[in-house]
């Protein structure tokens, strides 16, 4: 259990981080030269201690690519553009989005069947992110707004949409294409954050690099990519080999007290009310829906 806590401390200590990295840097290119790297070492590792498995076929290529730009550009662009004026917090918040816009995803995409119980558990969970959505600073008010949100709050939304399709993709290229994981991230690591780096070309100022301080700007990049690339997603997938996915997604709970926690102590972001209220319904949302999901977990393995 002790692990299951530090791997949700470490995914919000990841907000942080960003956090503080975009004092230094332009978005975009934070994401791109982080995952460019990122990626170059995890090939390297591949290459050198899992040859045989160094491959990618053309069947892979057209996934791949999707990954690259779903899990990777789109994802990280949009949540290192809506960090940059919402608090550590808050963008984590939004972020817990991601176990209903997967069932949702699942429901349209895939027509996986949603009971009333779910349902409900959903609409207690969206309802749930009202207050805190409603509660803006004058930072994301900046970004100007489409009905009652800012375009920065709708930017995390995004990314958090674009991460559930990556997670669906990776698995289909490990599960399907027999793809190795470490091949699979490596690559569209290496693709997308070349992606984020062409568009930062085009949209950040280089003169001669969107870096004002270099050596905060190295130091927060390499935590990012030590934490965030290497130990938080292969402890989690390591994790999932020993506890279900359901608890997995209700335990990522927890992820939003941390990041307040660490907003609060080395960011200075005030804590306010709407989100202990939003933190309060939401945990009733995820209640109902997971308690359908583990009913419908047990009845799948008692079928087989």
């Amino acid at each position: 259990m002790f692990l299951v806590v530090l791997v949700y401390a470490l995914f919000a200590s990841v907000f942080t981080t960003a956090k503080t990295a975009l004092d230094y840097s332009q978005p975009l290119f934070l994401v791109g030269s982080r995952m460019m790297l990122a990626g170059a070492l995890l090939l390297s590792y591949q290459y050198f201690f899992h040859k045989e498995r160094f491959i990618l076929r053309r069947k892979d290529w057209l996934r791949l690519l999707l990954l690259s730009i779903f899990s990777i550009y789109l994802t990280n662009a949009f949540e290192f553009w809506g960090l940059k004026y919402l608090t550590s917090f808050k963008t984590c918040f939004i972020y817990s989005l991601s176990p209903f816009a997967s069932a949702l995803l699942s429901y349209f995409v895939f027509a996986e069947k949603m009971t009333p119980k779910k349902w409900l558990g959903m609409l207690v969970g969206f309802i749930g992110f009202i207050p805190i959505l409603l509660s803006q600073t004058a930072s994301e008010e900046s970004t100007g707004h489409l009905f009652f949100l800012s375009w920065a709050e709708i930017a995390v939304m995004m990314a958090a949409l674009c991460s559930v399709y990556g997670w669906i993709l990776l698995k289909q290229l490990v599960s399907e294409n027999n793809l190795s994981p470490v091949m699979a991230n490596g690559t569209s690591m290496l693709i997308g954050g070349t992606i984020a780096l062409c568009h930062s070309f085009f949209v950040e100022n280089w003169e001669p690099v969107p870096v004002s301080e270099f050596a905060p700007f190295i130091t927060c990049a390499f935590i990012l990519i030590i934490v965030s690339n290497f130990i938080s997603y292969n402890l989690y997938g390591w994790l999932l080999k020993r506890y279900s996915a359901t608890f997995m997604s209700f335990a990522g709970f927890t992820t939003p007290l941390f990041a307040a926690f660490f907003g609060w102590l080395y960011l200075g972001e005030t804590i306010t009310w709407p989100f202990y209220l939003s933190a309060a319904i939401v945990f009733i949302g995820l209640t109902l829906f997971n308690q359908e999901e583990l009913k419908t977990v047990s009845l799948k393995e008692a079928r087989t």
